[in-house]
């Protein structure tokens, strides 16, 4: 069987592509850093992180990036011996405008090293490269429109790609435009048949996927009769919700599936704190030329059955605990807007601990000093041991529950002019920084381990001197307000946890841990 969702915790806009018996997903990163996530699989049941495509700044400058901007939609495809990939960077999405562009990266492996990119356009978003049967490639992406009174999602453009020029060739065409919200255009060839699949209904509780179909690539696409293939808004009481954003895969058998977004929303609040996920489920073409899902209906399915003929194929379990003892950090872990590199952190300088030079504060959209990693699930504790010695109110260090720059939960140890050095509880609510509790002195102790526990409605912080006696920090806080639906502005992640650390003086003062571990209930 397959349980959805089977990549947890902020992975959306997955694309998929299979070569030879085993497949490869990639997700949005957006200002995380490096960018596009892969994972692989060879029974579409069981996935495992192999690393990320984008892992140098001249393929990925996310530097001032705003919060959700970034790496949106990546598309991954095989053809001609490499593997393509083709991703967004959104520079700005203010008022009516988004500066956006598209480029193209190859590999022959799906390791890597990656190409330099190859720029495309900046029309739009959410573009996919589309390989034709008689070798010619194009592009598809929406097209955006700025103006007043026009309607924002303009329609859906395709323009050659020539491999051997590096650029994009001859004209541009509009194949389809709706009256509804419509991204994520992928395009199929299957009977003679060119097929449209499309997101629709913006990436929220109104999303879904929809397709069109033509003899000719440029169109014209006639509508499915159907209007969705998949969606949960007709139904809120669905453990998966906002369904939508998806593309194809075939197995060698000849089944087809289907993998696409959703969301796990915590209640009362119906609040999503994982993030949009990739789900699975198996569709199948009806008599007249349609997809369909293979159990009918519209409603995504949180257990199928797997694909025929192909075994299971299970992963060793990540430990719960990274003891930091590896010369690399495992490819869970991640930065903020640029790279992981030794300029601020270190695997090496003390042996068994991960070093952080302190830089800007959490609310930066440049130079933060923080390494996080996916919450996948809850109930969940998290904890780490520190060790830390702020010589001022401008340093501090600690553990951190990050949705963004707006919102997150951060237990710091810090200097107090009149108590020397102390723990304390800061939160950002919507970009409303406050300290909450009594700070605790800790001047004797020379470690802190510092320790969340989560529920998807409250979390509490704790500390101890020795790792067994804890006392709590702070008053228990509302996880859901770590969320997509929470706060001002649009949001697009999830909740990350991890360590950072500050220094606001420019002296780069220096915090250890000696671990860090997530305990899911």
């Amino acid at each position: 069987m397959i349980r959805n969702p089977i990549l947890p915790g902020f992975n959306p806009d997955p694309s998929i592509c299979r070569v030879g018996d085993v497949y490869y997903i990639a997700t949005s990163t957006f200002e995380w850093f490096p960018g596009v996530a892969l994972y692989h699989s060879k029974d579409l049941a069981n996935w495992r992180p192999i690393g990320h495509a984008l892992t140098r700044r001249s393929q990925l400058d996310l530097l001032g990036v705003t919060d959700s901007s970034g790496i949106w939609a990546p598309s991954l495809s095989y053809a001609d011996g490499q593997f393509h990939l083709i991703y967004t960077i959104v520079r700005t999405r203010a008022t009516n405008f988004k500066d956006v562009h598209n480029y193209l990266v190859t590999s022959p492996t799906i390791t890597g090293p990656w190409s330099e990119p190859i720029y495309l356009n900046s029309s739009g978003f959410d573009p996919s490269l589309f390989h034709d049967e008689d070798g010619r490639k194009w592009l598809a992406n929406m097209v955006w429109d700025f103006r007043p009174g026009k309607p924002r999602f303009a329609g859906i453009l395709l323009q050659e790609y020539s491999p051997s020029e590096g650029r994009l060739v001859g004209s541009v065409t509009k194949i389809l435009q709706k009256p509804i919200l419509s991204e994520g255009p992928n395009l199929y060839k299957r009977d003679g048949w060119y097929y449209l699949m499309l997101a629709e209904g913006g990436t929220g509780w109104n999303h879904g996927i929809a397709m069109a179909r033509s003899r000719s690539i440029t169109g014209p696409y006639e509508l499915d009769p159907q209007p969705l293939v998949i969606t949960s808004r007709k139904n809120p009481a669905l453990p998966l919700q906002k369904a939508g954003h998806g593309e194809l895969v075939q197995t060698p058998t000849g089944e087809w599936h289907l993998v696409h977004l959703a969301s796990r929303p915590a209640y009362p609040e119906r609040r999503c704190i994982l993030g949009r996920e990739t789900c699975i489920q198996k569709v199948i073409w009806s008599e007249d030329g349609w997809l369909r899902l293979a159990h009918g209906g519209t409603d995504p399915l949180v257990e199928l059955p797997g694909p025929a003929g192909i075994a299971p194929c299970l992963w060793p379990d990540e430990p719960a605990r990274d003891e930091f003892d590896e010369t690399a950090l495992s490819p869970r872990w991640q930065s903020l807007r640029v790279p992981i590199d030794d300029s601020w952190v270190s695997l090496s300088q003390r042996p068994g601990w991960l070093r952080l030079l302190g830089r800007e504060s959490q609310h930066s959209l440049f130079n933060q000093s923080l390494v996080a990693r996916r919450l996948t699930s809850l109930p969940a504790t998290i904890e780490t041991c520190m060790q830390f010695e702020p010589q001022s109110f401008m340093q501090s260090a600690g553990l951190i529950l990050y949705y963004d720059t707006r919102n997150h939960f951060h237990l710091r140890m810090t200097s107090d002019e009149s108590m020397g050095k102390v723990l304390m509880l800061t939160v950002t609510d919507d970009g409303n920084y406050a300290e909450l509790g009594q700070p605790l002195k800790v001047n004797d102790w020379q470690s802190v381990f510092l320790r969340a526990t989560m529920t998807d409605e409250r979390t509490q912080f704790l500390a101890s001197r020795d790792g067994s006696a804890w006392q709590s920090i702070g008053p228990a806080l509302d996880t859901s307000k770590l969320s997509d639906d929470y706060g001002s502005g649009m949001k697009f992640t999830g909740t990350l946890i991890g360590i950072c650390c500050q220094d606001l003086a420019g002296t780069r003062a220096i915090a250890d841990f000696d671990y860090f571990e997530l305990l899911s209930v």
